[in-house]
């Protein structure tokens, strides 16, 4: 086997047993998101955490449309939240949160919460396991990476790596998961640096760092290449335990029977401890709510709830132990999952795969507030109705290694493959405040297309101040389409004419964008 083959199969499973408080931890050297940060050029020691709702969250649910209700109504009643019990949020109308998610809903009423709306990604797909990927390698759909968008980075940035670290001038793992599973996100072009660290008890059997003689054969390299993952995995859980036993957790809100909670807790006290790691991530499973979504008699209850429920707890805790450890200004946390759920509910009292959804952004460094508009409802959809994306999950990504950790436009491209991505107002060290994004908003307006419902011609019409704007055409599953116009246009009220004639019937959506700027709206063709 290639040595390079070698280590992409092999040394991304090399495992040692080590856990805190029961749950498992590993420590990612050479991670793409995780790994952006150790040794950059520039930039600070602030620290980001990461919570991965594996299964994909219903973003309808979670912030909810307000403004569109009728017609959710109309789409998922055996699922849809009661208007009257959703959380209301200070200085908006037309959209709240699920009635479960107390802790998120105060976080925010606070100035510590940003929402994004409707984070996705071009012509998605709805695989758990292939939109993952997409997510932590941060590729186009048609494409299919190896490395991690956090890998990349650290590729650089680590050379040599495993061989002569952790070193005097890079001693903690520059990111750490709390769980059983190695991310894709932590993959490099020659090794997967997550490793598992499972027993307290060899936390203080150190090893002196030797490999041991080996035979001189291309075996004999790899089991020396093992042999040096194995100390140095050794030395990074010693760090680790170390950190742990300098600080105690503060805050006595932690729910019991949280797994969430349960690892929050983890990354608060190793932080505390003085832990030199930059990017956490934990995990929530159970989100893929096909069916028994909610409870019968009362939507606001149910499995769906639970969950929202123990995700809100969580950060909710946690955001208050970091203020009580006196650490909360430089640590920030985002909600992700890999893809949303259908407009339209299905007959099992749940909802199936899906495209964009809303995302979290919390802690005292980011612009509170909410990046984007309500999705827009069709007044009558199909089973295969989703939701256009208004913002690149990337975009999210390159304005978290921007704004918060300070990274050069260089560092962000080479952490996104080569590719280049607007920031969002999402932190205060974005020069744009939401407030100045609002008033860009207003810069646009798309106007409604007719005739709609259509068949034939249509005539689509926007105004903008001027400067380069896109119009472009979203099937029902999400997928663009149609670049409808593009380019640079003067101020004023654009035409633009086309033939919907060879679609199939159905619901579409048509986005205008300049910038970060984004409208939507609804055309039927029939």
């Amino acid at each position: 086997m290639k040595r390079r083959l070698f280590l992409k199969a092999a040394a991304a499973g090399t495992v040692l047993p080590v856990t805190l408080n029961g749950l498992s931890v590993r420590a990612y050297c050479n991670s793409p998101l995780m790994s952006l940060l150790a040794r950059r050029a520039g930039g600070n020691d602030n620290i980001l955490v990461l919570i991965q709702l594996n299964g994909g969250n219903d973003g309808l649910n979670t912030v909810i449309p307000l403004d569109q209700y009728s017609n959710l109504s109309k789409a998922r009643s055996n699922v849809l939240i009661q208007d009257t019990k959703v959380l209301a949020l200070s200085g908006k109308t037309g959209v709240g949160l699920h009635p479960a998610m107390t802790g998120v809903r105060d976080l925010y009423n606070n100035g510590l919460v940003n929402i994004v709306q409707c984070v996705g990604y071009p012509n998605p797909n709805f695989s758990h396991f292939r939109s993952t990927d997409i997510w932590m390698s941060g590729s186009d759909t048609n494409e299919n990476w190896a490395t991690g968008w956090m890998g990349r980075y650290l590729d650089s940035k680590f050379p040599n790596f495993p061989t002569g670290y952790p070193n005097a001038g890079a001693p903690d793992p520059p990111a750490i998961q709390i769980g059983s599973m190695v991310s894709l996100a932590s993959q490099g072009s020659a090794v997967n640096m997550g490793m598992a660290i499972t027993d307290p008890s060899n936390f203080y059997t150190l090893v002196d760092g030797g490999i041991g003689n080996v035979p001189a054969t291309p075996a004999g390299e790899e089991l020396a290449f093992l042999r040096v993952m194995a100390n140095q995995t050794n030395q990074y859980a010693t760090v680790i335990k170390a950190a742990a036993g300098k600080a105690t957790n503060l805050s006595t809100k932690y729910p019991t029977g949280n797994s969430l909670a349960d690892q929050l807790k983890i990354v608060a006290r190793l932080i505390k401890g003085g832990l030199k790691t930059q990017v956490y991530m934990v995990s929530l499973g159970g989100f893929d709510t096909h069916s028994q979504q909610v409870d019968n008699s009362d939507h606001s209850l149910g499995a769906h709830a639970t969950l929202l429920q123990r995700v809100g707890d969580a950060v909710a805790a946690f955001q208050d132990d970091l203020k009580l450890m006196s650490i909360q200004d430089k640590v920030a946390g985002m909600t992700f999952s890999e893809f949303g759920r259908r407009i339209m509910s299905n007959g099992s009292v749940g909802t199936d795969h899906g495209a964009a959804a809303p995302l979290f952004v919390f802690g005292t460094g980011v612009q509170s507030g909410i990046i984007g508009a309500n999705p827009t409802i069709p007044s009558s959809v199909t089973v295969n109705d989703n939701l256009p994306m208004q913002y690149d999950f990337r975009q999210v990504y390159a304005s978290a290694l921007q704004d918060w950790f300070g990274l050069s436009a260089n560092e962000v491209k080479s952490a996104m493959g080569g590719k280049t991505f607007n920031t969002l107002p999402i932190f205060k060290a974005n020069p744009a405040g939401l407030e100045d994004w609002a008033d860009l908003m207003s810069k646009i307006e798309l106007k409604d297309v007719y005739p709609n419902p259509a068949s034939g011609k249509v005539k689509f019409e926007f105004y903008t101040d001027g400067g380069n704007c896109e119009l472009q055409l979203f099937d029902p599953l999400g997928n663009n389409i149609k670049t409808i116009a593009s380019g640079k246009h003067g101020k004023g009220v654009q035409e633009v004419h086309f033939d919907v004639s060879g679609l199939r019937p159905g619901n579409y959506f048509y986005q205008l964008s300049q910038g970060n700027k984004r409208q939507t709206k609804v055309l039927v063709v029939l």
